[in-house]
């Protein structure tokens, strides 16, 4: 799917996120001896990729959204956001049981900014704002 030119790095960084996602949920599934140490490993891997995610998401993206009356749509990301940081948190203390569940819940957040909030952004917000939405 053609993203606008302001999307575009967050776009691509989706793909490393449900690639993140599948790992975790294989992992969960395996139920394997080293477990604790790989759900430390993705959460490590979380919060150096997802982290400046999300980051820009909050800082550009979501109040230019806000500001244009999608609350909704910025509510649900924001929820998601912190529903994610508090499963990468217990994936950090070696909680290898929440594997699977961080893989489910990143899987669905990644789906939902594809198909639903990147292309009402696209759709409402000028194409300047979008230009200047991740400046990384």
């Amino acid at each position: 799917m053609k993203r606008h030119p302001g999307l575009i790095t967050l776009a691509r960084e989706h793909h490393a996120a449900l690639l993140l996602a599948r790992q975790a949920r294989r992992v969960g599934a395996a139920a394997a001896a080293d477990a604790g140490g790989q759900a430390v490993a993705v959460a490590r891997t979380f919060a150096a990729e997802l982290g400046p995610h999300f980051q820009v998401e909050e800082e550009g993206l979501l109040p230019a959204l806000a500001a244009a009356g999608e609350d909704v749509l910025v509510a649900r990301t924001l929820a998601e956001h912190a529903t994610l940081r508090a499963l990468a948190e217990r994936l950090a203390g070696g909680d290898a049981s929440t594997l699977c569940e961080f893989g489910a819940v990143l899987a669905a957040h990644i789906r939902f900014e594809d198909r639903e909030l990147f292309p009402r952004a696209e759709a409402i917000l000028p194409s300047d704002m979008l230009a200047s939405i991740d400046m990384r």
